[in-house]
């Protein structure tokens, strides 16, 4: 029943430019969701270090992340299939591999995402211990995805992201950056000892496991079939200019504020590290600026995969259970529910007992290996009779996803050689 009010009330399919763009939504919160503290880091370090230098590094991974996110759009609207079940198609063993990294994940992100919002929040009221901040981020990201709607979440999500792009946006314009100094940094170039910088900007523009979420949520937002694909484009293009835009306002920040100086960040400690050097040099409003973009930055990332990754998780067990005709929605199934609650309390444990090395080192390994994973993946979908031949990928969309695959891997390879 509910399925059936869903298509009477869904959307009338925008036929401007004007109301396609007022529609956007989904594709903003899952780049917004990917955007957290390590990419605000990854940006300040590189601007502080090499000025400008990377401001087409910055473009690249946003166009990178574009094709990957249209391709999952495209994916789902032009065969009405999720990505999980796509996986499955091409064999069990990759439908297994999701089932146990997104339960690894689900404890140790859990924990991650819920200190990196209350590292802001104790920054700005240092009332409560960082651990009570955690909890109390935990468990708000747990009571709205339990009793909102999808459309009560984009609304939040929307606010979160606006706030993210003033605050953050604001603060880089206070530095009076040189525009011609932005400008020289779209012409591409590679320092000496600045390689994994590079590779670490490009990779990092708001990609994480969320991606996966995309599909849901344009189902959530009754996008459904081939004809909402051009709405489906513009709403990724929106998104990921916005991402571009942010990303280049915390590399600036970077230099402007910290190129030159003997001053090295590290860690998320270095976003309070900073925010408390701009407040001495700047005032303390320029400092209140920064934080609140920091704490916006952290609680999507916390409040995205809050509300997606279990519609992963619940598809994952409806494909296993082959429970496909079932028409109850994803979000009311005791699995979906199940995966909230994993993210939210169990992962509390891990604030008081430390990190076990074990669960630690698998989340390392499963997560270094599955942005390759998800690019590779799609690469096969999409250019497979799984799909209708003039919804596959074009050479355009291939040449970027071969050029990502060489990108990931080599991260994948990276990250797993620090490893061990």
């Amino acid at each position: 029943m509910r399925n059936e009010l869903h298509m009477e009330m869904a959307p009338a399919k925008p036929v401007s430019l004007k109301k396609k763009i007022g529609m956007v939504g989904p594709g903003l919160i899952t780049a917004a969701t990917g955007v957290g503290a390590g990419d605000l880091v990854a940006a300040l370090v590189a601007g502080a270090a090499f000025g400008m230098t990377f401001v087409w590094a910055i473009v690249l991974g946003a166009v990178f992340k574009y094709f990957i996110n249209e391709s999952m759009g495209r994916f789902q609207l032009a065969t009405g299939k999720t990505i999980l079940e796509g996986w499955h198609s091409l064999g069990r063993w990759i439908t297994g591999y999701f089932g146990i990294y997104s339960v690894i994940f689900a404890v140790v992100y859990g924990a991650a995402i819920a200190s990196s919002c209350a590292l802001a929040m104790t920054a700005m009221f240092p009332v409560l211990p960082l651990w009570a901040w955690a909890i109390i981020h935990s468990i708000v990201g747990y009571v709205l995805v339990l009793f909102g709607r999808y459309s009560f979440f984009e609304r939040i999500m929307t606010v979160l992201v606006g706030i993210m792009f003033v605050t953050v946006v604001g603060t880089a314009v206070m530095t009076a950056p040189n525009l011609l100094h932005i400008a020289s940094g779209i012409v591409p170039q590679v320092p000496e000892g600045s390689l994994f910088n590079v590779l670490g900007l490009i990779g990092g523009v708001g990609g994480t496991i969320s991606m996966v979420s995309y599909g849901y949520w344009l189902k959530e937002k009754g996008w459904s079939g081939k004809s909402w694909i051009p709405s489906m484009r513009i709403d990724s293009k929106v998104a990921y200019t916005v991402t571009t835009i942010f990303s280049l306002s915390v590399l600036i920040i970077g230099a402007q504020f910290l190129y030159g100086t003997e001053i090295k960040l590290s860690g998320e400690q270095g976003l309070i590290q900073l925010s408390n050097l701009l407040g001495e040099d700047m005032g303390t409003g320029v400092r209140w600026l920064f934080l609140i973009g920091f704490w916006s930055a952290s609680f999507t990332s916390l409040l995205g995969p809050w509300n997606g990754l279990p519609y992963l998780f619940a598809d994952f067990v409806r494909t296993v259970k082959k429970d496909k005709k079932s028409t109850v929605s994803l979000q009311k199934t005791k699995s979906y529910q199940f995966y909230l609650f994993l993210l939210t309390f169990p992962s509390m444990l891990l604030l008081f007992i430390g990190e076990p090395v074990a669960l630690i080192i698998g989340y390392g390994v499963l997560g270094a290996t599955f942005m390759p994973f998800l690019v590779i993946s799609l690469f096969v979908l999409l250019n497979s009779k799984r799909v209708e031949k003039d919804y596959r990928n074009n050479w355009v969309s291939n040449t970027v996803f071969i050029l990502c695959i060489g990108l990931f891997l080599f991260l994948a390879y990276n990250q797993l050689s620090d490893m061990f």
